[in-house]
């Protein structure tokens, strides 16, 4: 086979690659938007960590004035992930985001919702 003829083959493989989740550690701290107009969202305040180890996410929330709580979802091959997370009183917080080398976002959507844009430890 001719030397450019591999080349290109080489090249085409690493373009296709998948773009996988970043490992590290990422985290945000801000407030919520309201889902309703209700006006405990613009004070509740929230602080989320996250760490990524290959396709594996592990995250830690605490809302001010609040129990800790966590998540764990794996991320596909874009790096993005979809789970939910267990909260006070029984209820359930919908989680997602995407964290590679061009995104680090996750949002936690319950009564409020809290889109953050992640910062890279």
């Amino acid at each position: 086979m001719r030397p450019t003829f591999l080349l290109s083959i080489a090249a085409a493989t690493v373009l296709a690659a998948p773009v996988l989740a970043q490992s590290g550690n990422y985290t945000w701290t801000g407030y919520a938007r309201s889902k309703s107009d209700s006006p405990n969202c613009a004070v509740a305040k929230m602080k989320i960590d996250v760490t990524v180890t290959g396709t594996e996410v592990k995250g830690l929330f605490q809302q001010q004035g609040r129990t800790q709580r966590n998540f764990q979802a794996t991320a596909d091959a874009a790096g993005s992930f979809r789970t939910k997370a267990q909260v006070g009183g029984g209820g359930i917080m919908d989680v997602k985001g995407t964290i590679n080398n061009t995104t680090a976002t996750v949002t936690l959507d319950g009564y409020c919702r809290w889109d953050a844009k992640l910062t890279k430890q």
